[in-house]
């Protein structure tokens, strides 16, 4: 091992190449290219194979990290890939997305000692690229069929974890959603300069070659009650994530030129699929020529920036209430968005939408905030200083993050019990939610969340359904003998 591994004394670290940022700025293909293999090899050899290897408890699925990296340095990316997706469905999305900074990077203890963190994102996205690239991932062929099935409502993160897992053990599974393409938030929500869309609809194709049936445009409730789901199918989770807006509350907030972040971003990648998208056309979601400010501090929000910067904005400002070492985005998007242009204004709060006497947007009125005692978030809570200025402004986008819908009323089920904040609520030793046989995983459930903490639910809510239906088939046997 010590010639292979342990050399982060004699090799720097080096993230794969960035492409400069004027060129990058007037288009939406990712920001970073894809290591060579012998610089994967060489990065990945300055593990340091900790016999704790922290990396692995600040990882949500638990990754077996030190593992993959030494079977990259030794050029053993087959039995590297296997080692990583036996935890995770998608390494190639969370190689790519994940806050590496906040989580396994951010605890490296070569980290610590002040050598640079290994890049373990980066390592993990070119092992699973060259899986791909060699076709060594297969459609899933299980060792036996059940005759049992599942219903995924959601073809998010959550959802796809969970019917893979499912899909693994034999059973049947159909996935439903309300919109027209599988991946939820990784579509709709991610903009192309970060995880650029062929790779999703390349894992949603392995999913239906290996057996799992999707129904698109189905809106549960609306048009497909949800008690419906459970007489077709032994089992049902709920997996559709959170995306209703939190609003702000300020004088001229309805203003037509104030927008919310999803329909913004929406709209932006479904121009990148192709599709007509009329609130792009008429100007109302395009931010070309124009002066943008973003209200809001987390990845969302640096999607925002980046986003309009690509559309060719006259300026692109972020307002957000607290300074840079507290806001909950990455600090890596913060330093991306920087270069490509964005000003940010830290420790500023916006009190009013201001506009001409004709009606046209004009400005955001801020507040400079000043930092008091920590918050129940342990962050220190922002506080209204006298100072006030004027930002101005052609189209503001509101990236204040997202709340549940209220789906005992989508759902038409009023059974389903939600807590105070409007999430689903679950037994969490059975991931199982006050109507039985339904689950629910992802953040219907935790709230907002990353996608690493989706995918882990999603596993963990396919663990509880297969002793669901496992208890199920040992019952209905008895019952039949």
């Amino acid at each position: 091992m010590a010639s292979t591994m342990l050399k982060f004394t004699r090799v720097e670290r080096a993230m794969p190449d960035k492409r400069d940022a004027k060129k990058r700025a007037v288009d939406f293909a990712e920001i970073y290219t894809d290591y060579s293999a012998d610089a994967a090899a060489e990065q990945a050899s300055r593990c340091s194979q900790c016999g704790v290897p922290f990396c692995q408890q600040g990882c949500p699925l638990q990754n077996n990290i030190p593992d993959w990296l030494k079977l990259a340095a030794e050029d053993r990316l087959e039995e590297a890939y296997n080692v990583s997706s036996a935890t995770n469905n998608m390494p190639e999305v969370c190689g790519r997305i994940c806050p590496q900074d906040r989580l396994c990077e951010g605890i490296c203890t070569i980290e610590q000692s002040g050598h640079g963190t290994v890049t373990i994102g980066s390592i993990e996205r070119h092992i699973t690229d060259t899986a791909w690239k060699e076709g060594w991932i297969k459609p899933i062929k299980p060792p036996r069929e059940r005759t049992q099935s599942a219903a995924i409502i959601g073809a998010g993160p959550a959802g796809l974890a969970a019917a893979e897992q499912l899909r693994r053990k034999g059973y049947q599974v159909t996935v439903y959603d309300r919109y027209d393409r599988g991946g939820g938030l990784l579509v709709y929500g991610i903009p192309g300069f970060k995880l650029e869309k062929d790779i999703v609809e390349r894992r949603i194709k392995y999913l239906e070659d290996s057996g799992i049936t999707f129904h698109f445009n189905i809106d549960i409730g609306a048009g497909t009650p949800l008690n419906q789901l459970r007489d077709e199918h032994d089992t049902v989770l709920i997996a559709t994530g959170v995306y209703k807006a939190r609003d702000l509350k300020a004088p001229g907030v309805g203003h037509p030129s104030v927008i919310p972040a999803l329909d913004y971003l929406t709209a932006s990648n479904k121009l990148g699929f192709g599709d007509s998208v009329p609130e792009f056309e008429d100007g109302g979601l395009n931010a070309e020529g124009k002066r943008v400010v973003v209200i809001g501090g987390g990845d969302t929000a640096m999607d925002c920036v980046r986003t309009a910067v690509r559309q060719g904005a006259k300026s692109v400002t972020c307002l957000y209430r607290r300074d840079r070492a507290n806001m909950p985005g990455s600090q890596r998007e913060v330093a991306n968005a920087e270069e490509e242009g964005v000003k940010f204004e830290w420790l500023a709060a916006p009190e009013a939408i201001l506009d001409t006497k004709a009606g046209k947007l004009k400005a955001v009125r801020s507040a400079r905030m000043k930092l008091g005692l920590p918050d129940a978030s342990g962050r220190q809570a922002p506080e209204k200083t006298d100072e006030t200025f004027d930002v101005k402004a052609d189209l503001v986008i509101k990236a204040l993050g997202f709340d549940p819908e209220d789906l005992p009323a989508l759902f038409d089920e009023p059974a389903l019990t939600v807590n105070r904040w409007g999430a689903v609520r679950i037994d969490f030793a059975t991931m199982q939610t006050s109507l039985k046989g339904v689950f629910a995983a992802g953040d219907i459930v935790r709230g907002a969340s990353l996608v690493v903490w989706a995918i882990k639910d999603g596993r963990d809510a396919a663990e509880a359904m297969h002793a669901h239906m496992k208890a199920q088939a040992v019952l209905q046997k008895q019952a039949a003998e």
